[in-house]
């Protein structure tokens, strides 16, 4: 189910589909924040981590560093491609009912600033703009930890029932 972090206590791995379909997705990333599940393997890859998370909002930080530069010197465009499209699903995911899952059909992210190691936290705010029983919309907004936009996006999620036998 875990795997723990090198010299972290946090821990990464996937909550078994078994025991997700039990609740509802407000109620798992609850349980991330607070421990008792696993955070997903790319936050341990890319370095961040769920905050918060509320009925139709979900927020990421994290803090770019050298890892995650380009070839021309300056954070590569796929970290805040995945820090919004997490912030924007996992919105969706917060509004949906036991049983149910979603995946993400579409995106698109508009990078606006520049963003370096020198750019310190950043926070990733997504919010349902849209949902249904077969599809969800959402938007979310990337930024410094002086409140300056980074980056912008929307999506488009798939909504779905979870198979019954997990």
């Amino acid at each position: 189910m875990a795997a723990q972090s090198e010299g972290l206590d946090k821990q990464y791995g996937l909550v078994p589909p078994e025991i997700a379909a039990t609740m509802s997705g407000l109620k798992l990333l609850q349980g991330m924040i607070a421990g008792r599940f696993p955070g997903p393997p790319i936050m341990q890859l890319i370095g961040f981590h769920l905050a918060e998370v509320e009925h139709g909002r979900a927020v990421f930080e994290s803090t770019p560093a050298f890892k995650h530069y380009n070839p021309l010197g300056t954070v590569h465009g796929g970290y805040a491609a995945i820090l919004l499209d997490s912030c924007m699903g996992c919105a969706v995911h917060t509004t949906l009912p036991k049983g149910t899952g979603y995946i993400t059909l579409e995106f698109k992210v508009s990078l606006v600033r520049a963003i370096t190691a020198d750019t310190g936290p950043v926070r990733a705010d997504g919010r349902v703009l849209s949902g249904g029983r077969r599809a969800a919309t959402a938007e979310g907004r990337l930024t410094d930890a002086g409140g300056r936009l980074l980056a912008h996006a929307t999506t488009t999620c798939l909504v779905f029932d979870l198979p019954a036998n997990g």
